[in-house]
């Protein structure tokens, strides 16, 4: 399994379950949902600027060489 394909899968599940914690702990609904999706937010950011995803090492030397001939 690769690991934006499991950021993709945790993303609802974050918003969903940590919604439905946070509620039934006590925090307000209109509370629990911005929170949880910060959560989303964070996780999605750190797939994209923190473990950017990159092209294979051979994918892009082939490609530049093409280009240049």
């Amino acid at each position: 399994m690769n690991y934006y394909d499991l950021i993709l899968g945790l993303i609802p599940l974050t918003l969903l379950g940590l919604t439905a914690l946070l509620t039934t702990v006590g925090v307000g609904l209109t509370a629990a949902v911005p929170v949880a999706g910060a959560v989303s937010v964070g996780m999605i950011g750190h797939a994209m600027f923190v473990r950017t995803p990159t092209d294979a090492l051979g994918t892009d030397a082939a490609a530049t060489s093409a280009v240049n001939q």
